[in-house]
């Protein structure tokens, strides 16, 4: 049974799906019609619940993608699940990985390494901006991962205070300022990964952490393209979700 404060998805099709906490006495507004969500509470995942107008939607469980891109409050530009993915898999990042992260935005990727480095893992995410991580600290608590996360307000240009750590994450402009304080926070065969959205940027972060003498320096775009599999019209989709930014993969020696 669906429990108050359980995240649901309230599905009505492909393009019209919703996120939201399952609380007695809320309702979802849709063009539909309005969800009670009293009545959620008295579903199951799997079964289904009626708008007032008597259009019947499905309650799903959400994964933590749904969650973090449907539920989570925005202030900054995220980085999307491609990229997420392949900084999980190429930094090397499980369970009990020590990350240095910066800047924690809206908590976006946060929310990702906190879910892999569980349970024993530790999370350091920095950000020069106490308003964004004020919403990364309350959208991570609606996931209960903020338990194994340390929100620091600092600049990563300056300082880093972890040592020995698995991995460094920047999404930063001038990541190239930092790089020297990343190789006395890595450990030996520790992971240094930069996300930069213009081509400018890449070169000279790669030339400074060449200079740095990381190894296994890598640059690389993902792109994504959705097909519409449809029998007799199976295509590519016309519109895709191209540049999102470039990612920048190294190793300490």
């Amino acid at each position: 049974m669906i429990k108050e404060g359980d995240w649901v998805k309230i599905y009505f099709n492909e393009r019209k799906w919703f996120v939201v906490r399952a609380m007695k006495g809320r309702e979802l507004h849709t063009d539909e019609g309005i969800i009670n969500l009293s009545d959620v509470l008295k579903a199951e995942y799997g079964g289904s619940v009626r708008t007032h107008l008597g259009v019947e939607a499905l309650i799903s469980k959400p994964s933590l993608e749904d969650i973090v891109f449907r539920a989570f409050r925005r202030k900054t530009q995220v980085i999307y699940p491609k990229d997420i993915a392949s900084i999980i898999v190429r930094a090397g990042i499980g369970p009990g990985s020590r990350v240095v992260e910066a800047g924690t935005g809206s908590g976006v990727l946060t929310a990702f390494l906190a879910f892999y480095v569980r349970p024993n893992g530790e999370v350091y995410t920095y950000d020069i901006s106490y308003g964004h991580q004020k919403i990364a600290k309350k959208n991570l608590r609606g996931l209960g991962l903020n338990v194994n996360v340390h929100f620091i307000i600092g600049d990563v240009r300056k300082t880093i205070h972890q040592k020995e750590v698995d991995a460094v994450i920047l999404d930063l402009p001038d990541p190239w300022n930092a790089v020297k304080n990343v190789a006395s926070s890595l450990r030996g065969g520790g992971r240094f990964v930069c996300f930069l959205p213009t081509y400018n940027q890449v070169e000279k972060a790669v030339e400074a952490i060449r200079e740095a003498g990381f190894i296994h320096v890598e640059s690389v775009e993902l792109l994504e393209r959705r097909i519409k599999a449809k029998r007799g019209e199976t295509r590519p989709e016309f519109l895709m979700r191209g540049h999102t930014g470039f990612l920048v993969f190294s190793t300490k020696p």
